[in-house]
C-alpha cells in the first residue's frame, strides 16, 4: 500500500524560503510520476509541478517556474519542493501526490495516491 507522508510546512515571511518533503513508501517508484499540488481556502486543488521518478524531468505551473524547484532522492524515497521568493499568494495547503505512470499529468483526477497535506503560510 503506497504512503505519501509530507512534512515542512509552515509560517514564512514573503520572500522567504521553505523546503517540503514527501516520503513515499509502499512501492518501487522508479515508474511513477510525483507531483505537488496545493489548495487555497475556496480554491480549487491546483498543480504546482511534476517529476519523472527514473529521469528526474521536470515540469512547472506557470506561478512558481522559476521559484520552485521539485526533485527526488532515491535512496531515500522522498520528493522535495523547494520553495524560494515566497508571496503571499503561494499560502496553501500542498499536498504530494503519485501516479502510477511517467507522463507529466496536471490535473488531481489523474493521480493515483494522495498525501494528507501540509500548510505553507506566506506572511505580507
Amino acid at each position: 500500500q503506497v504512503q505519501l507522508v509530507e512534512s515542512g510546512g509552515g509560517l514564512v515571511q514573503a520572500g522567504g524560503s521553505l523546503r517540503l518533503s514527501c516520503a513515499a513508501s509502499g512501492r518501487t517508484f522508479s515508474s511513477y510520476g510525483m507531483a505537488w499540488f496545493r489548495q487555497a481556502p475556496g480554491k480549487e486543488r491546483e498543480f504546482v509541478a511534476h517529476i519523472n521518478w527514473s529521469r528526474g524531468s521536470t515540469y512547472y505551473a506557470a506561478s512558481v517556474k522559476g521559484r520552485f524547484t521539485i526533485s527526488r532522492d532515491s535512496a531515500k524515497n522522498t520528493v522535495y519542493l523547494q520553495m524560494n521568493s515566497l508571496k503571499p499568494e503561494d499560502t496553501a495547503v500542498y499536498y504530494c501526490a503519485a501516479v502510477r505512470h511517467t507522463l507529466p499529468v496536471f490535473t488531481p483526477s489523474q493521480y493515483d495516491y494522495w498525501g494528507q497535506g501540509t500548510q505553507v503560510t506566506v506572511s505580507s
